[in-house]
């Protein structure tokens, strides 16, 4: 029985719902119109800007390393520095070694040569200008300025570091307006067993925002407590400013739309008391309480706030997409992880907008709305 009267009272109050829907179906369309204008702006923005802000993380990546790891002073690395570094990283980011010796050509002049790991560099710095990746044994690399002293007619050349000769082949040019164009850049394997000189550095492409690089560095610290992990300030500030500007922008414009939308939920809503004034009243006078009734306004609210944040999360998705196609000519991907929150946001919006209109209903009196005073 008890089961019974339960079910009997909520199939009750759903009809009632329903049939208020039905009372003035311009204001509960106006009210409607204004969550959905609101929550659809609002999942495009967001949207937009959690795909634009993983958009922007790989663009950041592409221009090289973000924290370096180099041996103190007179130092060199331990042999196991690029394991530790990679345990430190998980699958967080990319980590290059690089070793560097001072070898000299065939007419005594001094270059400074560089190993490393080939497939790792053309990944970390994509912005490199390359014209061929060695693939080759005895392949290099040659930086631009480095070009004219040992190759100048791009034929095959020795250099020596400390008595020992190497004949290498130009594989490539390279050219990135720093300091790279005046090295020759060999293989690891190769550069090690010429030169015998372990790595002295690791540069480390991290992802994540930036306090997640700066616990990175925390970790890769205590994992190479004789080394110096440093930021590269210029790349983690300059991904740190941008992002903090887009989300500033992104949250004041998505404040003025709520504002909006509840100022325009708000005065429907009173509007929509003062209309239904009889049936409140009704309601009342019939031994509904206070709590009932202030409920049944609440869960209206609340269902207008849902109705329109389901409906306008699918336009904004849609709206998302279009904005991604004819302004960033890139495919946005719909982020259904922003949905809770704009549908928690309308339900509120709708919610704080019927305070003021809960407010008037208590001042309902039945008998005075009955006798038409």
């Amino acid at each position: 029985m008890t089961r019974q009267r339960s079910g009997s009272r909520n199939a009750m109050f759903f009809r009632m719902l329903m049939r208020a829907t039905m009372v003035k179906p311009g204001r509960v369309i106006s009210a409607l119109v204004a969550v959905v204008v609101a929550a659809t702006v609002t999942t495009a923005m967001m949207n937009l800007y959690v795909d634009v802000q993983a958009k922007l993380r790989k663009e950041f990546r592409s221009y090289g390393a973000n924290v370096v790891v180099v041996a103190r002073h007179d130092q060199i690395l331990p042999t196991d520095a690029l394991a530790r570094v990679e345990g430190a990283l998980g699958n967080r980011g990319l980590a290059v070694p690089f070793a560097y010796a001072v070898a000299r050509t065939d007419k005594g002049v001094p270059v400074v040569v560089a190993g490393t790991d080939m497939e790792r560099v053309r990944k970390l710095d994509a912005w490199w200008s390359v014209t061929a990746w060695p693939s080759a044994a005895n392949s290099a690399l040659i930086g631009t300025r480095a070009a004219s002293v040992v190759s100048p007619d791009n034929q095959r050349f020795a250099l020596a570091f400390e008595g020992r000769k190497l004949e290498l082949t130009a594989a490539g040019a390279l050219r990135t307006g720093a300091a790279e164009d005046s090295r020759v850049y060999l293989d690891l394997k190769e550069f090690t067993a010429w030169t015998g000189v372990q790595p002295s550095s690791i540069e480390i492409g991290a992802s994540g925002t930036p306090d997640e690089i700066n616990g990175i560095i925390s970790q890769l610290a205590q994992a190479l407590p004789a080394a110096e992990v440093k930021p590269v300030r210029q790349i983690v500030e300059g991904e740190a400013r941008v992002l903090g500007k887009t989300r500033a922008a992104l949250l004041a414009a998505v404040a003025m739309i709520i504002l909006t939308a509840a100022l325009c939920v708000l005065a429907t809503l009173t509007a929509w008391v003062l209309d239904r004034r009889r049936d409140f009243a009704i309601m009342k006078a019939l031994g509904a309480s206070e709590r009932l009734v202030n409920g049944f306004f609440a869960a209206e609210a609340a269902a207008l706030g849902a109705a329109g944040a389901v409906i306008g999360f699918a336009l904004g998705i849609g709206v998302a997409a279009w904005i991604g196609r004819v302004n960033f000519h890139a495919a946005v991907v719909p982020r259904f992880g922003v949905f809770p929150a704009v549908f928690a946001g309308s339900v509120a919006v709708a919610l704080l907008s019927a305070v003021l209109p809960i407010g008037l209903l208590r001042r309902v009196q039945p008998a005075t709305i009955l006798r038409g005073e």
